[in-house]
């Protein structure tokens, strides 16, 4: 059976739905020794050579779904023109590629899933189901009530004012306040953008949460496999429950 080329790349496990998108009409996606930019194209994955970059593009052979304690310093994008180290080096080890889900800033730490279900990772960052990300955020400055309740009312961000968040202060020190800040959309640098618009800059960033998966003890650089319950807990926020851990 025919599927779209984009749709197969996600199954493979090597971009989400969009980011296939972008590689198909960059030029680096070959079906058949011929290179495809067409958006749509149908493919059989049973017949068709697809290729990647020059390499064979095959379906895992299981679904898998892992989180990572991403530290500063690195890119979630799987390729980099500056040659910086990537977050897919800290998966050695594993025996399929996984891409991931939504991203972090270079110097931003935490939690970043990674997934080789195409599905799955669709419906997380689908803004319809506006699944809560939590942050540690340390901004600059001595935050006042009034800065906290424009960033749970919503600031205006290029025009367009973001979704309420919630907002808990954890500390106040001299020069700098830490707060615990959770939102439900996924705008560009929108943490950063929100707190800088309310006269706190960000001094550092750290995603502790991703809808009901949290980073907990994981060490610094180190991954592990998501549990069953966790899955079932992710298909569920996403919009639709599954068994977890689908072979095929």
């Amino acid at each position: 059976m025919k599927e779209r080329l984009q749709k197969f790349l996600s199954r493979a496990g090597l971009a989400s739905r969009r980011q296939g998108e972008e590689l198909i009409q960059a030029g680096r996606v070959t079906v058949n020794g011929r290179v495809v930019t067409t958006l749509g194209t149908r493919i059989d994955p049973e017949a068709d050579e697809v290729r990647l970059d020059g390499e064979r593009v095959r379906l895992p052979r299981r679904r898998l779904t892992v989180m990572l304690h991403k530290p500063e310093g690195y890119v979630t994008t799987r390729h980099d023109p500056q040659g910086r180290p990537q977050v897919t080096d800290l998966l050695g080890g594993l025996e399929t590629s996984l891409y991931p889900i939504g991203r972090l800033d270079y110097d931003t730490s935490g939690l970043l899933l990674l997934t080789n279900d195409g599905e799955l990772a669709n419906r997380l960052m689908h803004p319809r189901f506006k699944v809560a990300k939590i942050y540690r955020v340390t901004v600059a400055g001595v935050i006042a009530a009034a800065a906290v309740q424009r960033l749970e009312a919503g600031v205006k961000l290029a025009g367009r004012t973001t979704a309420p968040a919630r907002v808990r202060v954890l500390k106040v020190l001299p020069e700098r306040t830490v707060l615990e800040l959770t939102i439900r959309e996924g705008r560009y640098h929108q943490v950063k953008r929100m707190c800088a618009q309310v006269g706190h800059p960000v001094l550092k960033l750290k995603r502790i949460a991703y809808g009901p998966v949290k980073l907990g003890r994981l060490p610094r650089g180190a991954y592990r496999e998501l549990s069953a319950q966790e899955l079932v807990q992710l298909w569920e926020v996403s919009g639709r429950p599954k068994a977890a851990n689908p072979k095929s």
